[in-house]
This record gives structure tokens, C-alpha cells and sequence, in this order.
């Protein structure tokens, strides 16, 4: 018998992690080939992971609600004869693996042989060897700093430039030669993103390898920048030492049990990260519009009526969505992306209308693929199916990709409108404002009449005002006269 071991996959996102959502087997269950395994969360979705050779599972490596690394052992399979193990990567002790599969990692992947370059993965060929490098293991200043104590030890700044600016700035004069001893190493592109935030690089504490500033060292110093300075007073009176150090212990018994931490992972976390990128990346616009829907909600009515569309769901939302579709034939220009390597504009011929779901998973944003070519039917399942999948967590992450533009309807919870971040990578996104009766001047008499308010969010680079304006004012043209949905289409 031969031991086999299968190991997270890369679901072909550059992902790095992801975590264990459940076990469907226990060690000595009988498994075949394509068998599903487990379920794991990556930070875009739910997955299912099926084994890629027969045999009886021998060991599960990590309990469930664990985060594992791409790469790492999770089950490792009895297999048969042995002449299945040439096909096989090499084994490693399993004991070893199970014992401290966090802790040595390395040693076991060096004694594969160089033919078992590639893992089984759920999408291509998977990830080369040199690509399943650890992350970064928290050190003890991380942890100092999660339970609110400093630790300067773990800092990678230079410290001999450190401890002469220091000095020059006690004295009260200029440390020239140790500027440039302490001038940040960052690439271009990184270097040209400080300048546009105001970020001063000598000023932000690097985490990539060799002491390079990446990019996100640079929105971490620019999120910081815009926060409440509330811990800069006490570093800066070096005098009363002792009287900070009671309060917490005074403080302690009052706020136990008061706060509740979550840790920040899976969809919360890439939407975090994903949310900070577009704030300080593209250059957010709004512009706000509130326009008489009455027509349309009729319109609605008598489509639910219709029998041709019996059975399809029929709503606001599939109209709005239609409106969209109309007016950007009208207004080619604005379904585009900034591509900021190249320094060009990318005009999209298509459009994959992105649908921002709450599930219970987080805040998600898959799209509806060549939505400018559907009928009404089409988009109406479309739309249906999309939603279905993303409240039962089980959206790939191949449907949150290489979205256009997205619509997100927070009316349905009684608000009004918004101001909506961008979606990274798409050119805009239009909040649908709740439908409200309200008085409204209608053929020169005020009269109660459905109103909403929709607030388009727009990247500025791609969108200038009188383009993002005759886009707005379109939409609500189209929703106000619904028969444009025929006369423009």
C-alpha cells in the first residue's frame, strides 16, 4: 500500500488560502476518483474539492474552521498496488505531516522529486512548486499588536538611518545624510501612487521582501493618514509613564465581556481589501437623480400578468437592469476600464452587469455574463439564478470576474439612495434608491406618484461629468417612458 497525499488546491484565482469548511469523509472511508472530500471557503466562495485517485483515507490533517495555505497537505490517502506510486508525487511521512504540518512544511516539499512540479488543482494545470511559498508566519509583534502593545523589534526599517534621523529631530536640525541613507526602496508604479495620495514614502513601513514598499503599505498608510490620531498624543509625552499603564488595568474589568472580536477573513476580508483599493485607487464621482417610476411599476404589473411570462420573476430590479443595458448602448464610452500598466483605456464590447448580493457569507458581487444580448426572459432567469446561488453560498469565483458594472438596489431595505464604492476593475456602479408614493407634479396638478432616486458612482479617470450625466439622465429617461425601452433598444 502506498500513502498518498492531497493537498490544497489553487482554484486558479491566485488565491493563497482558504478554509475548511466540512469533512464529508473520516479516516477509513473508502474514496474514488473525482470523489467530493471536503468543502472549503476561499476568500470568493464556497467550494467543493474532489480527490483525483481512489483508495482509503489514511488521515485528515486539519479539523474543520481551519485556514490552510495553497499547497498544504489536508487528507492523505492508503492507495493500492505500488505501481500506482510512480504516478504518484513522492510521499511524505504522514506522521511527520500530521504531527506539525504548519511547522516544517518545507522539508517535506523539498523531498518531492522534480517531476511532481504541478498539484492536482480544480482549474489548469495548478501551481508550480516555486509558487506554494508560505506566507508570512505572525510574529510576536503581531500578536503584541493585536492585544494593544507595541513591539518595535519586528519593524524592518533601516535602523541605523532610523537612529540618526532620530537624533537630528531631538536636536532639532536636519539629517540630510541619513535621508538619503533611509530613502525608500519601492518600483515606479508603487513610488507614483504615494505622490498621487500625498504619501510620503520614508514614512511607511514596508513589508515586502528585502524592506521593499508595496502597494498595499502604501493605502495602509493612507487609510491610517485619514483615521483619528488618538494614540499620537500619548507617544508623544515620553514623561508620564506610569499613569498609562493603570488605566488599562483599571479599564479591564469594565469592558470584559463588552466587545466581541471577529476575526477578518474569507469575503469580508477581500471585500475590505478590495473597498480600500477602489477608494484610494479610481476617483469616485456621484451624481444623483429622482424621477417619477410610476409608468414603469405598471408596467411591471401587467408583465406579472402576462402569461407568455408566467413563471419568471418579474420585478423593479429586471426593468432597472434593462434601463442600464439601454443606456449604455447610448453611451458606449462608459462601459470601459482603466488599465494602469499599459496607460491605456479598455472600451468593453460587451457587458457582464455585476448584482451586489448580501448572503450570509458577506457582501458579494457575481455577474450576469453578456447581459447586453439577452431578451427579457433571459435576463429575467439570469438574474433570478444568480441570486438563488449567491444566498446558498454557492457562487464560483469564476461568475465575480471580468464584471463591466454593477447595480446594487439598497432600496430594498427602506433606504433612499446612497453614495457606492466601485467594484475594482469596472467603470461604475448605480445605487437603486427605495420606491416611495410620493406628491408629485404630474401634467401641471400635484399628485401622489411613485418616485425613487438613483445615485450613479463613477471611476472620474474614464467617466467626466457630461458622460456620467447624459448616462444617469438616460436611465431615468428609459424608467420614467418605459416604451423607450422598445423606441431606444
Amino acid at each position: 500500500m502506498t500513502i498518498r497525499e492531497f493537498k490544497m488546491p489553487d482554484v486558479g484565482e491566485g488565491l493563497t488560502e482558504a478554509e475548511i469548511l466540512k469533512w464529508f469523509v473520516q479516516p477509513g472511508d473508502t474514496v474514488t476518483d473525482g470523489q467530493v472530500v471536503c468543502e472549503v471557503e476561499t476568500a470568493k466562495a464556497a467550494v467543493e474539492l474532489p480527490i483525483p485517485f481512489d483508495g482509503v483515507v489514511h488521515a485528515l490533517l486539519f479539523e474543520e474552521g481551519t485556514t490552510v495555505d495553497v499547497g498544504q497537505v489536508i487528507i492523505s490517502v492508503q492507495t493500492g498496488p505500488a505501481g500506482e506510486a510512480a504516478e504518484a508525487e513522492a510521499p511524505a511521512t504522514v506522521t511527520a505531516a500530521a504531527a506539525a504540518p504548519a511547522v516544517a512544511p518545507a522539508p517535506a516539499q523539498a523531498e518531492e522529486p522534480a517531476a511532481a512540479a504541478r498539484q492536482p488543482v480544480l482549474v489548469g494545470y495548478g501551481v508550480s512548486q516555486a509558487s506554494t511559498k508560505r506566507r508570512p508566519r505572525k510574529a510576536a509583534g503581531d500578536v503584541a499588536a493585536q492585544n494593544g502593545t507595541a513591539a518595535p523589534a519586528v519593524v524592518p526599517a533601516q535602523p541605523a538611518a532610523a537612529q540618526l534621523v532620530a537624533a537630528a529631530t531631538q536636536n532639532g536640525t536636519a539629517a540630510p545624510a541619513a535621508a538619503g541613507a533611509a530613502r525608500a526602496l519601492a518600483k515606479p508604479p508603487v513610488r507614483k501612487l504615494a505622490k498621487d495620495l500625498g504619501i510620503d514614502l520614508a514614512t511607511v513601513v514596508p513589508t515586502g521582501d528585502g524592506g521593499v514598499v508595496t502597494r498595499e503599505d502604501v493605502h495602509a498608510a493612507a487609510a491610517a493618514a485619514i483615521a483619528p490620531q488618538v494614540a499620537a498624543p500619548v507617544a508623544a509625552a515620553p514623561a508620564p509613564v506610569q499613569a498609562p499603564a493603570e488605566v488599562p488595568a483599571q479599564a479591564a474589568p469594565a469592558t470584559a465581556g463588552r466587545e466581541t472580536r471577529i476575526p477578518v477573513k474569507g469575503v469580508r476580508k477581500v471585500t475590505a481589501q478590495a473597498m480600500v483599493g477602489s477608494a484610494f485607487t479610481a476617483p469616485h464621482v456621484t451624481e444623483f437623480i429622482t424621477f417619477d417610476v410610476t409608468r414603469t411599476m405598471k408596467l411591471v404589473q401587467e408583465l406579472k400578468e402576462d402569461p407568455d411570462l408566467a413563471g419568471l420573476r418579474i420585478n423593479p430590479l429586471l426593468l432597472i437592469a434593462k434601463a442600464v443595458l439601454v443606456a449604455i448602448r447610448r453611451n458606449p464610452d462608459v462601459n470601459a476600464s482603466w488599465d494602469e500598466a499599459a496607460q491605456e483605456i479598455v472600451l468593453k464590447h460587451y457587458v457582464n452587469l455585476g448584482i451586489a448580493a448580501a448572503t450570509p457569507r458577506g457582501l458579494i458581487v457575481p455577474n450576469i455574463k453578456d447581459a447586453h444580448a439577452m431578451t427579457l426572459r433571459e435576463l429575467s432567469e439570469s438574474l433570478s439564478g444568480l441570486v438563488a446561488t449567491a444566498r446558498d453560498g454557492k457562487t464560483s469565483p469564476a461568475d465575480m470576474q471580468n464584471g463591466t458594472l454593477t447595480l446594487t438596489n439598497v432600496g430594498v431595505f427602506g433606504v433612499d439612495t446612497g453614495t457606492p464604492i466601485l467594484n475594482p476593475g469596472e467603470s461604475a456602479i448605480l445605487a437603486v434608491g427605495a420606491i416611495k408614493l410620493q406628491p408629485w407634479v404630474h401634467k401641471g396638478k400635484v399628485k401622489p406618484r411613485q418616485v425613487t432616486t438613483l445615485a450613479l458612482s463613477f471611476d472620474h479617470r474614464l467617466i467626466d461629468g457630461e458622460l456620467g450625466s447624459r448616462f444617469l439622465a438616460d436611465i431615468a429617461a428609459v424608467l420614467e417612458h418605459p416604451r423607450r425601452l422598445v423606441t431606444w433598444a
